[in-house]
């Protein structure tokens, strides 16, 4: 389904000339230190709003936000670099919580990085169930989800 939400979010520079984007490479929209946020397409804008809600309240946080602009392929190296650095994770996307690209990718850093992590991964995701368009919003994840998941993933340890 496509995320026309996205249509009407945000309005952002696009260059003039050909440009494309690397295929199955994430970007670090923003560098941190203490909590790794992975995330992408409209949740994006989501996370962010919650980062910078975040910084008003806690000034010494640092947060990395990774946009990983393809689910398959996904820049594994990237989302792993991070966590290994900050010790902590939490993906945000709009499908459901069961069986989708954050289940995928709380196992992968599992695997990979378990002694490195100083909290559990969390995921953050649309609840398990199907609703209509005029619902999304109620089931979808918004900034005081996130924001609540990102003070509980720093205060684990």
């Amino acid at each position: 389904m496509e995320p026309k939400i996205l249509y009407r979010a945000m309005i952002e520079e696009v260059p003039d000339e050909t440009y494309t984007l690397p295929l199955g490479k994430a970007e670090v929209t923003q560098p941190g230190s203490d909590l790794t946020i992975i995330s992408y397409g409209r949740p994006l804008y989501t996370c962010q709003q919650a980062i910078e809600a975040v910084k008003k309240d806690k000034t010494d946080i640092s947060i990395e936000l990774i946009d990983l602009r393809s689910i398959y392929p996904w820049d594994r190296e990237t989302v792993l670099a991070s966590v290994r650095k900050t010790g902590r994770a939490i993906i945000v996307h709009e499908s459901m919580i069961n069986y989708g690209v954050g289940s995928e990718i709380a196992a992968t850093i599992q695997e990979n990085l378990l002694f490195y992590l100083k909290s559990p991964v969390r995921r953050l995701g649309g609840w398990t169930t199907h609703t209509g368009l005029s619902y999304e919003k109620y089931i979808f994840p918004d900034e005081t989800r996130v924001y609540d998941n990102i003070l509980q993933s720093l205060e684990d340890e």
